[in-house]
């Protein structure tokens, strides 16, 4: 498994990340074999958040590792608090009351990585910085980032946290590629000229932040999977074209098309399918020529000016 640094850390992770919001479809014995599989693979950077299957996905984690000091060693875990039912929040006592909680169910003393969730209207980023370094003098983190936050967002956030922002998890994938398209159609009229994010894919490429794209297979907010839907026929035969020519599947060039970039991204794989997972993998070892990155780019309906 190719590896990255994480933002500006000296953390050195897999270049895909395994995400386990849906761990709490697979029974304990799926649970321990995928997982299994993960770590045999290289994919020991496991993604949760505290709200998935309402704390369930956590718990099931931990139990199909059989988390203890050794098996915690082997992996680095990232977890994301800060959604709550109907309102975002960020305010100190609800950052520390998550991790608490969130340590609890992965029965482990630290996380890795701590990612803020959605962004809260109301943060008070003096509340963010103090929470921030309480976690990190206890060592229950040992890093941060963020979540779905715009240059601004950050920034207003770094006006006060001394920690870096090491991440920002971002929905990206080939056919919700805004961020990528704005930046191409610079001055233009078109559609695909709106900036949407602040210029976020530079902003984090300038600021050391690891881009981690969320739903790299979806189209759409959850609508569906682009890869064999009928909606998208020039792309998946482009697709099928390049999977053929490198002896893999179409789910490995979707990712590969994602790691082509140089900001060196880190895909959420969201499957709980082994063989889905190892596809997803064999995406390291390719490197997409620039023609065909742009020939995938083009055939998903963006443009170039």
């Amino acid at each position: 498994m190719r590896t990255i640094t994480l933002g500006s850390s000296s953390l050195e992770v897999p270049a895909v990340a395994v995400g386990c919001m849906r761990i709490n479809s697979l029974d304990k014995t799926e649970a321990e074999r995928f997982v299994r599989t993960a770590m045999e693979e290289g994919a020991n950077f496991f993604d949760h958040a505290d709200i998935y299957g309402g704390g369930a996905c956590e718990e099931i984690f931990a139990d199909a590792v059989q988390m203890n000091p050794t098996v915690r060693e082997q992996m680095i875990l990232q977890s994301k608090c800060g959604i709550r039912q109907g309102m975002f929040d960020f305010s100190k006592e609800h950052i520390l009351a998550s991790v608490d909680g969130i340590l609890s169910r992965l029965k482990t003393d630290y996380l890795d990585v701590l990612l803020l969730h959605r962004p809260d209207a109301l943060v008070e980023p003096e509340e963010v910085a103090e929470a921030f370094d309480q976690l990190e003098r206890s060592g229950k983190v040992r890093h941060f980032g963020v979540s779905n936050q715009n240059p601004m967002q950050i920034q207003l956030l770094q006006k006060s946290v001394k920690q870096p922002i090491v991440a920002n998890q971002l929905q990206l994938s080939i056919t919700n590629a805004t961020m990528i398209s704005s930046g191409i159609n610079v001055n233009m009229e078109n559609a695909s000229a709106v900036n949407r994010d602040g210029s976020v894919l530079d902003f984090c490429r300038l600021h050391d932040i690891t881009i981690q794209p969320w739903s790299p297979f979806q189209y759409g907010f959850f609508e569906g999977v682009f890869l064999g839907s009928d909606k998208f026929p020039e792309l998946n035969q482009k697709i099928d074209e390049l999977a053929e020519k490198y002896s893999v599947t179409n789910t490995t060039i979707a990712i590969a098309w994602l790691l082509r970039h140089p900001a060196n991204m880190q895909p959420i794989i969201g499957t709980m399918n082994t063989e889905r997972l190892k596809d997803c993998i064999k995406a390291t070892h390719i490197t997409l020529t620039r023609q065909e990155w742009y020939e995938v780019y083009r055939a998903a309906g963006n443009i170039l000016p």
